[in-house]
């Protein structure tokens, strides 16, 4: 990675900015003054609640860190298979005595105002996911001082990244936890993603700029290969999730490592684009019938899931993983960084060593 944006955080480990109330300033001031990159996550944000945002991380540390923004939909979702889906939802509505949500409640994320507020008030780091911003917002951000950082799914996806004029890409592998970072949501390409090692192989053979390498990584050994196979950091989501400062339900954080849940899946079931989470009973009842269309079932079914949290029933909830979810360790954020560096160094000193790991 360049060294200027190396320079923003002394150790390879980047926190993922998860959406949805997990990646709170808290957990981002205390993975960034561990010498991470702490990321706050503006999707499902408005524009000012993600400035208030940037506020309080800003009076909790003084180091660098990042906010990830969500690219703006088009319009391609067949609104009747929203209302097929809606009718075949109803009954959960009724069982958590809620009204399903409106599924046309927006879809650019407020994308405009917040780059607004990240010109006026700019930060060290701004990502992108589902998708690539303009040249012109990307040279923007750069006239205020903020390196650019962009999603990846594939080795044509890192070169538009590249083509954009971003300083590195976020490789993710089908791996990762949450909502996979498409570009464009193909249906007939679900579930055909590749896997990490795979993918920074092609990337690092396609592009020239630095790579982030993201997707089921827990461990200090696995950071250690990533950046082996060419990566420049590592970015770890679901490891952070269980963390103490982390924003998640409780429910969510024992939901983990708890046996009733024993794999993750691909989904469209609670947003309409593929999303990786723990199969619950939602997800295995809705999931197969649950059309294209983000982020209409997204609102359509936020309210299910706050009155699932509500109830405490996570059989109804959206519950991201990834898949080394098994290894999630509950610890304060900044312990973790201290962990994940110490396996790290433990893990070169073998490779280097020609030890075992």
């Amino acid at each position: 990675m360049s060294s200027a944006l190396t320079d923003l955080f002394p150790l390879p480990i980047v926190q993922a900015p998860m959406a949805g109330g997990v990646s709170v300033p808290q957990l981002a001031a205390a993975v960034c003054e561990a010498g991470g990159l702490g990321f706050l996550a503006a999707g499902y944000k408005t524009a000012d609640g993600m400035y208030q945002e940037i506020k309080q991380l800003r009076s909790l540390t003084t180091r660098p860190f990042g906010v990830n923004v969500f690219m703006p939909q088009p319009e391609y979702a067949d609104p009747a298979a929203v209302d097929v889906y809606a009718h075949q939802l109803a009954g959960e509505a009724t069982w958590y005595e809620t009204e399903l949500g409106d599924p046309d409640s927006g879809r650019d994320d407020g994308f405009e105002a917040k780059l607004v507020v990240l010109r006026d008030n700019p930060v060290p780091v701004v990502s992108f996911h589902f998708g690539v911003p303009s040249r012109e917002v990307v040279d923007a951000l750069h006239r205020v001082g903020t390196f650019v950082l962009a999603a990846a799914t594939t080795p044509d996806e890192a070169r538009a990244v590249e083509r954009a004029g971003a300083d590195a890409v976020i490789a993710q592998g089908i791996e990762a936890g949450g909502h996979q970072g498409t570009h464009r949501d193909i249906p007939e390409t679900d579930g055909s993603g590749l896997g990490l090692l795979s993918l920074i192989a092609q990337v690092r053979e396609a592009v020239g700029i630095p790579i982030v390498a993201a997707g089921g990584i827990m461990r200090g050994g696995q950071i250690a290969g990533v950046l082996a196979a060419g990566a420049s950091a590592a970015q770890l989501g679901t490891a952070f999730l269980a963390t103490h400062e982390s924003g998640a339900n409780a429910l969510h954080k024992r939901a983990l490592t708890n046996p009733l849940f024993v794999r993750t899946e691909l989904t469209r079931a609670f947003s309409g684009r593929p999303a990786r989470g723990l199969v619950n009973r939602f997800l295995r009842e809705h999931g197969p019938y649950a059309p294209p269309a983000y982020p209409e079932i997204h609102h359509l079914t936020s309210p299910l899931r706050k009155a699932a949290a509500k109830a405490g029933d996570a059989q109804g909830m959206a519950l991201w993983a990834g898949q080394g979810h098994r290894m999630a360790r509950e610890l304060p954020a900044g312990q973790l960084v201290e962990v994940l560096a110490g396996e790290l160094a433990a893990a070169r000193a073998a490779l280097t060593g020609g030890g075992v790991l």
